[in-house]
């Protein structure tokens, strides 16, 4: 899809959003070979299990020279947050919205180059904070400490992102010199993201031999608290 937008002239900006009806952005992943095994084939074909931390399409939309807007328009959680922060140019989410970066509940690590981009971002300490306790963060939360770029109400949240887009484009934005901002201001950090997807998921698969993470995807189908005994 990336690839095939690239390529055409009248794709000036991609939004990125949720499901309405479920009040989601995205629930984020699942660790649990019961949900890989109910996938179709034509799916699996595409799925990589050596690549869990998503690297081939961490680094395709890093990489991608148009503008991308998130719109969060619900919960997010796991990849429904890592990959706005690395992918999207802008994030706006709604007031009624979420975040949840609750690897550390699964007894493994963030994905998606997150373990760069989030330190980056916010700080190591409040970073550290984040992946360490996996606590849940509003959307008023996630603006102050800079995650998102506004807060909306649900209902605006669609109109703002189209309005925001339109200024990205002709007549409104010189889209060549956008596009080269982006290349300009991604290209130095291509080899730290890329480097960085690599040990995610070198650490992921150490992670999914170990006691912690069957105890926690166990938990994910009894609704019980997981019990850690750091093995």
């Amino acid at each position: 899809f990336l690839d095939d937008m690239e390529k055409d002239k009248n794709a000036k900006v991609l939004i990125m959003t949720g499901c309405k009806e479920a009040n989601a952005f995205s629930s984020g992943g699942y660790f649990n070979m019961k949900y890989i095994t109910s996938i179709p084939s034509e799916i699996m074909k595409e799925i990589d299990l050596m690549d869990i931390a998503q690297k081939k399409l961490c680094v395709k939309m890093w990489n991608f020279n148009k503008p991308i807007i998130a719109a969060i328009n619900g919960l997010a959680i796991g990849i429904g947050i890592t990959m706005p922060l690395v992918g999207a140019d802008l994030i706006y989410i709604a007031e009624d919205a979420w975040l949840g970066f609750y690897f550390v509940k699964r007894a493994v690590i963030p994905e998606f180059s997150s373990t760069f981009i989030l330190p980056f971002l916010i700080g190591f300490q409040k970073a550290k904070e984040i992946i360490y306790f996996g606590d849940k963060i509003s959307a008023q939360d996630a603006e102050k400490l800079g995650l998102v770029n506004k807060v909306l109400p649900p209902e605006e949240l669609l109109p703002y992102v189209r309005k925001q887009a339109l200024r990205l484009v002709p007549p409104n934005g010189p889209t060549k010199a956008i596009y080269r901002m982006k290349q300009i201001l991604h290209d130095y950090y291509k080899d730290i993201i890329t480097k960085t997807v690599d040990l995610e998921n070198k650490g992921l698969q150490d992670l999914f031999k170990t006691h912690d993470f069957r105890v926690a995807t166990k938990s994910l189908i009894t609704k019980k608290d997981p019990i850690f005994k750091g093995k």
